[in-house]
């Protein structure tokens, strides 16, 4: 199984590190969390954080997950991204990056981070 990424503020994933379990808005009201493959990141990120300075990019292993993940396209695409159908134990998370935008407004995948 590959690993996947999410996209957190950095806030949440602090408050995820003493419960346990990391839960955001989305979960309540889409059902699951937005999760990406390395390749699909950096598009994300662009499109919906441009500017943002507090977030933190968790690395996640999908074998370590607790909860069903999905592949899909809810926005009638045809490109899948997974979802994260329950909270995220934060034991499946195996590396968390700072993730800012350089002062070119670009974000980049951290050294480490293999595209498939």
């Amino acid at each position: 199984m590959a690993n996947i990424l999410h996209i957190a503020e950095k806030a949440a994933w602090v408050q995820a590190t003493t419960s346990g379990f990391y839960a955001i808005d989305s979960l309540k009201s889409e059902g699951f969390i937005h999760c990406s493959k390395p390749g699909q990141v950096l598009r994300v990120a662009h499109e919906r954080f441009a500017g943002r300075d507090d977030l933190v990019l968790l690395e996640i292993a999908e074998n370590r997950v607790r909860v069903e993940i999905k592949y899909e396209n809810c926005e009638g695409g045809t490109e899948q991204f997974p979802h994260l159908y329950g909270p995220l134990n934060v034991d499946g998370v195996i590396a968390v990056y700072e993730f800012a935008p350089d002062a070119d407004g670009e974000f980049k995948l951290p050294i480490g981070i293999q595209v498939d």
